[in-house]
């Protein structure tokens, strides 16, 4: 569908630079972007490696771990399908963990095993469970500590202070984590969210 919607944009650029009498500079736009995301990318590759290298140090010294023992009991009641000891719900803790610290390749195996060890409590195999549905609004939400990509973006752009985007990224990203899970915690109690036979 994205595919469709690029090209949608492509042609009816197009069709409105020579409708205009615009077309060359249609093209010179698509040069001068061309070059700008190159010379993006190639700034933007130190940058990425600083920041995630910090982030696999703090990962190596023990934070992560430090952050899912803080993050075990709210995720214990956030999960209650999910029993305490089941490693389930450990892979939800690495992963949400390794999220706030913007590891996000880190939490990508954390997360795909998570929900493998959610779909073997799951009682109807064809829907998503509650606590797979909660899970995945936490992870698309993801509250972030420390935003290493926009921190990235912004010094490649030559921004003064690319850190000063953390408090609101923090604010943000829980507001977006506390609505996420509101909105999972009160349609899962509507019957018509509900599969034919669960309770």
């Amino acid at each position: 569908m994205l595919s469709f919607i690029w090209l949608a944009l492509v042609i009816s650029s197009i069709a409105f630079g020579l409708y205009d009498g615009h077309i060359t500079d249609v093209v010179n736009s698509v040069a001068d972007s061309a070059k700008l995301s190159v010379q993006v990318a190639i700034g933007l590759t130190g940058i990425m490696a600083f920041w995630l290298g910090l982030m696999k140090i703090a990962e190596a010294g023990g934070l992560v771990n430090v952050l899912a023992r803080l993050l075990r009991p709210v995720l214990v009641r956030l999960f209650p399908e999910v029993p305490a000891d089941h490693p389930a719900m450990g892979a939800i803790v690495m992963n949400i963990a390794a999220n706030m610290l913007g590891l996000g390749n880190a939490a990508t195996p954390f997360g795909v095993r998570a929900m493998e060890q959610m779909q073997s409590l799951n009682q109807f195999p064809s829907a998503a469970s509650n606590a797979m549905c909660t899970f995945l609004a936490i992870n698309t939400s993801s509250v972030q500590l420390v935003p290493v990509t926009a921190i990235a973006f912004l010094a490649a752009a030559g921004a003064t202070q690319p850190t000063a985007i953390i408090a609101t990224s923090l604010f943000a990203t829980t507001c977006s984590t506390i609505a996420g899970i509101s909105a999972v915690k009160v349609l899962q109690r509507w019957s018509i969210f509900r599969i034919r036979g669960e309770r």
